[in-house]
Order: C-alpha cells, then sequence, then structure tokens
C-alpha cells in the first residue's frame, strides 16, 4: 500500500466516555445497560448484550459478550480466564490491568480499543476488522491475526511467543514495540512497520517464503 512521510498513522484512541454516576446492574443474556456499574463472577452470559457508558470488573471463569455491542466501556482488572467477544461490535473499549486467558474477539468490528498492561495467553483477532487499537505494556503468548483487516493498530512496550498473520490485511500497522519471538508468515507483514533489527531476525521465514535456502 501506498506510504506517507507520516506512516505509519498513531491509533486515534480516547478514553471511554463515562457519566460522574454509575448504577449497578445485572448482568444478564440481551441486556440493554447503560451507565452501569458490573461486577461479574462465575460464569457470565452477557451475549447480544448492549453496554453503554459501563464499567466491568471481574474475577470470573468465563465471560461471554458474543455479538454484544460495547460502546464507552472500561474493564479495569479483571481477571478472566475466556473473555468471548466474537462478532461484537465494539466502539472506545479500554481493557487495562489484569490477566486474561483467552480474548476472543473473532469477527469482531472494532473502532478504538486499548489494552493496557494485562498478561493474556491467547489473543484471537481472526477476521476481524479493526480500526484504532493500542496495545501496551501486555504480555500476550499467542496472537492470531488470521483474515483480520487492521488499520492504524500500534504496539508498545509488548511482548509475544508466536504471531500468526497469515492473510491479514494491514494499514498503518505498526510492530516495532512488538517484541515477537516467532512470526509464522513473513509475507503477511506487508503494510506493516518493523525497525530494522526485526527485520534481520525475521530473515529466514522472510527466505523460506521466497523459496531461498540458507546455508553457511
Amino acid at each position: 500500500m501506498p506510504r506517507t512521510t507520516e506512516s505509519p498513522a498513531a491509533p486515534r484512541v480516547s478514553p471511554p466516555d463515562l457519566p460522574d454516576v454509575l448504577e449497578s446492574a445485572t448482568p444478564r443474556r440481551s441486556a440493554d445497560l447503560l451507565a452501569a456499574s458490573l461486577e461479574l463472577n462465575g460464569d457470565t452470559d452477557l451475549a447480544y448484550a448492549s453496554l453503554e457508558q459501563c464499567t466491568l470488573r471481574a474475577d470470573a471463569d468465563a465471560v461471554d459478550l458474543t455479538g454484544a455491542t460495547i460502546l464507552d466501556v472500561a474493564m479495569t482488572g479483571v481477571r478472566i480466564a475466556s473473555l468471548k467477544m466474537r462478532d461484537a461490535g465494539v466502539r472506545r473499549l479500554r481493557i487495562s490491568d489484569g490477566r486474561i486467558g483467552t480474548l476472543d474477539l473473532s469477527g469482531a468490528r472494532i473502532d478504538e480499543l486499548e489494552l493496557r498492561d494485562l498478561r493474556i495467553d491467547y489473543l484471537n483477532l481472526g477476521a476481524a476488522r479493526a480500526t484504532d487499537i493500542e496495545i501496551s505494556g501486555c504480555s500476550i503468548r499467542t496472537i492470531d491475526l488470521p483474515q483480520a483487516e487492521l488499520t492504524r493498530v500500534r504496539f508498545a512496550d509488548t511482548s509475544s511467543d508466536e504471531v500468526d498473520p497469515r492473510g491479514m490485511r494491514a494499514r498503518d500497522v505498526d510492530l516495532r514495540g512488538l517484541d515477537a519471538l516467532s512470526y509464522l508468515d513473513a509475507n503477511s507483514l506487508r503494510g506493516t512497520t518493523l525497525t530494522g533489527y526485526q527485520v534481520q531476525q525475521l530473515a529466514p521465514v522472510i527466505a523460506a517464503g521466497l523459496g531461498i535456502q540458507l546455508k553457511d
């Protein structure tokens, strides 16, 4: 894709717009929640719910937000084994300070997402359409990006064991702040920005993709 001198463009991420007063609410499937404060534990079913201007804290085994609409939401201090947001509509979501086993955003439509100071075992953005993502201070064991469409995404002070970008379409995706041990397919990194050192580390993967045999 064409680059400009300003490339990569920084993500345009703003804090969730939260009211001064929040009312405690009970989570339930297909709920319509506005200006609510939620405390989640055990297994919580919020599939197809609408959450607007809400805060969430969780010490839970599983939180299901499949197909949910999430607008101006802050999740802080979360401990969740499985957080499922498949096919969700997300606009201005911040998740910070916690531990998540599986964060499943596959198929989600995302506009402004911030992940900060988190430990995540498995982050799935497969087939997601995402614009404006900031990932900072995170440790993510595996990042799956197959068939994802990513625009204005930036990593800072973040590490990962394995990144799968196969079939990813990227524009202004800044990977310079991602310390990844391995990428499964260097050919799918078109549209990303890397440091010279990162490219050197990727040389064997790039060579293999081009059919080049490396021998000393």
